[in-house]
């Protein structure tokens, strides 16, 4: 893996000729948005800058779909599955602690945390059941060892703050190892874009934790059932 920039602040300039591949979208871009004179990067509505990048996938640039503005600064928030930085960077902007999980794009997340000057950690691992697996994301796919969320949460030096995309892996974390998170945030996936849900896992968040799922409807797109948020009940959380 390519130097991620860990606790450094310098910007960098990423160049391609443009920021999807073949009739891909580049989910939430804006021809409004500001960009740099030679065209190396853009910055959203929001002031996060993007590198344009040629890359055989979808790259993710906005993070409405979760609620994260109850951040603590001492938090430390761990994004499974981040793509190119849409979430982990504005979770950077509350948090001293944000370690990044990306098993496919770590290459581009990097170069867009040094453009954003930001402090985030980036683990080239995926989410799993500790042994190698297929990984895709439309058309870029890799073979390799996974990590259970045990394991992540680990190397990441704990979790406050889970933020969790992977497409289906998510039914693999074991109940037990929520046991410290006070915060969750979560796609949740059905087949067939994998197997069925884990019902263990679901009736320990239900036991656990305040929710909310904000529902997919059903001309959505395939296998994403909904964005789980949860808050786990007791004193002082």
């Amino acid at each position: 893996m390519e130097e991620t920039g860990r606790g450094r602040s310098r910007s960098v300039r990423c160049r391609g000729p443009a920021m999807t591949h073949d009739n891909l979208p580049a989910e939430g871009i804006d021809p409004e948005q500001a960009a740099d004179a030679s065209g190396a990067w853009f910055e959203t509505w929001d002031g996060i800058r993007f590198c344009r990048e040629n890359a055989p996938c979808r790259q993710v640039f906005y993070a409405s779909d979760y609620q994260f503005d109850d951040i603590r600064r001492d938090d430390i928030v761990l994004d499974i599955g981040a793509n190119v930085g849409a979430f982990c960077i504005r979770a950077s902007r509350f948090s001293d602690h944000v370690v990044a999980v990306e098993p496919l794009t770590p290459v581009i997340l990097a170069r867009n945390i040094l453009l954003n000057h930001c402090r985030i950690s980036v683990l080239d691992l995926a989410l799993g059941d500790g042994t190698p697996m297929d990984v895709a994301w439309d058309g870029l796919a890799r073979t390799m060892p996974t990590a259970t969320l045990e394991s992540i949460i680990r190397l990441a030096g704990g979790c406050d703050f889970l933020k969790c995309d992977c497409e289906g892996a998510e039914w693999l974390i074991r109940p037990d190892h929520l046991a410290r998170i006070r915060r969750i945030e979560m796609e949740l996936h059905s087949p067939p874009l994998c197997g069925r849900p884990n019902p263990l896992l679901l009736d320990y968040v239900g036991k656990h934790y305040e929710i909310h799922i904000d529902r997919v409807p059903a001309h959505g797109p395939l296998g994403l059932m909904g964005y789980l948020h949860a808050k786990r009940m007791g004193p002082g959380l």
